[in-house]
């Protein structure tokens, strides 16, 4: 008798946990309008150049939840003159950024735009794009479809 107590205790007590884990993770979801289905991001933000004039970043987790691959060509960024979607690598003994081209994500997988890999260099700021506020981003598929994804802004100094 006190083992199926104990079970239906256990058993209540882990789905409270996984509602409780739920919610966090639907936070951490921007919202999105897109033609380009499937496409989602998680734990987007843009970081703030240190010195004023010096692009930005944004580094975001972009999964594709549709049935077919997809090829990421540009992003866009309200607020900004000039956007590019750079990597990281090494050449010569040192780090260097350089543009990509098109960034495949498989059906069913996830890109990482993180520091120190993949990243969108966003140039030419506007005024209006301070730490504690957000902004738009763009991004173009092959075959010309696009998904736009609320991206909060951060100081140079915040937790990346």
């Amino acid at each position: 008798m006190i083992k199926p107590v104990f079970a239906a205790a256990l058993l209540a007590g882990s789905s409270l946990a996984l509602v409780a884990c739920g919610g966090a993770e639907e936070e951490a979801q921007s919202s999105a309008t897109s033609d380009a289905a499937g496409l989602e991001i998680a734990n987007a933000r843009l970081v703030l150049p240190a010195v004023a004039g010096n692009p930005a970043a944004i580094y975001f987790d972009l999964t594709n939840n549709g049935d077919r691959g997809v090829a990421v060509r540009k992003a866009e960024v309200d607020g900004a003159g000039k956007t590019e979607v750079h990597g990281t690598m090494e050449w010569d003994g040192k780090m260097e950024m350089s543009e990509t081209g098109p960034q495949a994500v498989q059906a069913g997988a996830t890109l990482k735009f993180e520091p120190g890999g993949l990243h969108v260099m966003v140039f030419d700021l506007s005024d209006d794009l301070v730490a504690g506020s957000e902004t738009a981003m763009t991004l173009t598929v092959a075959g010309g479809k696009s998904a736009t994804f609320t991206v909060p802004i951060q100081a140079a100094g915040d937790e990346r």
